[in-house]
């Protein structure tokens, strides 16, 4: 079992950063670290060369051929498997996207 090269675009890292500040908002310092720790370690489970995921089913990625996975059921990893490359591409909240 071997693992791919991670990479993750900037606009998937600024959406953690982004849910993890407004934990941080509301007084939960340790929470928010916690969360991106989370969010980090989740992206190298994907990682895993024996990991397939469905193809998203939200309109738009379905044309940029990306795969989707949940992540603690409130949020969605929309990213590029490549042989020897998983792209995180985005990082959003489930309830956002719209089919």
């Amino acid at each position: 079992m071997g693992k791919r090269t991670i990479s993750i675009l900037q606009q998937a890292a600024t959406s953690v950063a982004e849910i993890a500040y407004f934990i941080e908002g509301k007084g939960m310092k340790m929470t928010a670290k916690k969360f991106v720790d989370d969010a980090f370690d989740f992206f190298d489970t994907i990682s895993i060369d024996t990991v397939d995921n469905r193809i998203c089913s939200y309109k738009r990625w379905i044309d940029l051929e990306y795969q989707c996975v949940s992540f603690k059921k409130k949020y969605v990893v929309a990213y590029l498997s490549l042989q020897n490359e998983i792209i995180i591409c985005d990082f959003v909240v489930a309830k956002l996207l719209k089919e």
